[in-house]
């Protein structure tokens, strides 16, 4: 565990989490302004508040290290070891529309490896976090180990476009097969605050599509996954990052291979 000026790097993450947490907490039914990104996409006073907080933790820390966040892009030489990816505000559908589902996303690539990452939930004010090694939960100062489990059967799947594997594999798709209702129940929170609960043992799983290498979203969640010794692979079976892109990270290796063979076979009906 790397320590910087007398902060660990998952510390760090951490820390920074939180800042992030405390502006959307205070911002929250505020309706704040929004800026638009894209078609169906857009940003809210939130969102830029959230990340100049963090950014201004983690540059006050690490001055050095390159930064790729949501809203404000790239800084850093292109092709810097150590590079922090930042969500501030994961879900911002929902905190615009006053739902309690986001997460903040905090996470540093060295090299290849996620080595730290930190999602805050800002209304529970629990911080699911790890060092590379472990994955923990603060809570009232305290940490908690992270313990996968699936028998909720509890299923989140990202509905969110775009689809890079369709035809091959719409999220839709796996949730109108017989064979998903026959062992899962699907829920759809449309934040990947939801993946954090599948190291925690509040999901079985999380399914979505994508291209996630360097993703802003994702990394944090999947290191906390694979810490906690989750099953986590891309759609393909492989290793995350590579292949088909898209994640599956499963609670157990069983709940995986129900998962991997209904999107092998949404794949197979697609060809």
């Amino acid at each position: 565990m790397p320590i910087i000026h007398g902060e660990s790097d998952a510390q760090l993450a951490v820390t920074a989490a939180q800042a992030g947490a405390a502006v959307v907490r205070e911002l929250y039914g505020r309706r704040p302004a929004r800026r638009e990104k894209a078609a169906g996409d857009f940003a809210t006073a939130a969102d830029l508040a959230a990340e100049r907080a963090i950014l201004d933790v983690l540059r006050a820390a690490r001055p050095d290290d390159a930064v790729t966040a949501e809203e404000s892009g790239d800084t850093g030489a292109a092709g810097a070891r150590r590079r922090w990816l930042v969500d501030p505000l994961c879900g911002t559908l929902n905190y615009a529309a006053q739902t309690m589902l986001v997460g903040v996303n905090v996470a540093l690539r060295a090299g290849a490896e996620v080595t730290a990452a930190a999602t805050a939930d800002p209304f529970s004010g629990e911080v699911f976090w790890t060092d590379g090694t472990r994955a923990l939960v603060r809570r009232d100062g305290g940490d908690a180990e992270l313990t996968p489990a699936a028998g909720s059967a509890l299923v989140d799947v990202n509905l969110d476009p775009p689809y890079p594997n369709a035809p091959g594999f719409r999220p839709a798709l796996l949730l109108a097969d017989p064979g998903f209702a026959e062992r899962f129940r699907p829920r759809v929170v449309s934040s990947t605050l939801a993946v954090a609960w599948v190291a925690a043992g509040r999901r079985a799983a999380y399914v979505t599509d994508g291209h996630l290498a360097d993703s802003v979203h994702f990394a944090a969640g999947i290191a906390l996954c694979r810490a906690a010794g989750c099953t986590v692979t891309g759609l393909d079976g492989e290793p995350p990052y590579t292949g088909a892109g898209g994640l599956i990270a499963a609670a157990d290796a069983e709940t995986h291979a129900a998962l991997l063979d209904l999107v092998n076979r949404q794949a197979r009906r697609g060809s």
